[in-house]
């Protein structure tokens, strides 16, 4: 599984993540987050960081040109467009992104079954709080191109192998306080992730 470490607020967590083979860093443009950071932190932190690592912006209730200009700033590969956006918005968007599914039932995981999805817990704050989607919602369920976030850690990656999921997310999961990561719990997530 591909493994995203998000929520990164600084230069030595996104270079630990790095080190222990993460394959995306996400940095959380959202004000009301207590990992948001400003895109000047953000373009700082990609100058120093190696190649071949995927730099994702997440996105909350923003316009279309706001995130081509972020992402273009910053030099990101990706925007993860957290919240419900209309077509148009999709439509005017420059920069590749993912959408995420922020799941109430199992309804809303298999609507986009054709599109890469990222799927988080429907909570009111736009995730980051560690709360689970149930896992009984995929069974059955092609997780091929799906991308699991929330509630995540190291220790119960284990559930959610057999699934099949493209890729996982994790930020609280792997943090010692909020904007701050653990070094041993971001090695242990991403060679879990792999193993």
């Amino acid at each position: 599984m591909k493994a995203k470490i998000c929520g990164l607020t600084n230069l030595e967590d996104a270079l630990i993540a790095c080190e222990a083979g993460a394959d995306a860093l996400g940095f959380v443009f959202y004000e009301k987050s207590p990992r948001a950071v400003t895109k000047e932190q953000v373009k700082k932190i990609c100058e120093s960081l190696p190649p071949f690592v995927k730099r994702v912006g997440l996105f909350v209730n923003v316009e279309a040109k706001f995130v081509d200009e972020v992402c273009d700033f910053c030099g990101l590969d990706l925007a993860q467009i957290h919240f419900e956006a209309t077509k148009e918005f999709f439509d005017a968007l420059k920069t590749p992104y993912i959408k995420v599914v922020r799941a109430t039932c199992k309804e809303d995981i298999v609507k986009y079954k054709n599109e890469y999805i990222l799927v988080d817990a429907f909570v009111e704050s736009y995730g980051g709080e560690g709360k689970r989607v149930a896992l009984e919602w995929f069974d059955g369920v092609d997780c091929s191109k799906i991308i699991l976030a929330g509630g995540l850690t190291h220790e119960n990656l284990s559930e959610i192998k057999p699934y099949g999921f493209y890729g996982v997310d994790v930020s609280s999961g792997v943090e010692a306080t909020k904007g701050k990561k653990d070094k041993a719990k971001v090695e242990a997530f991403v060679r879990n992730s792999k193993s």
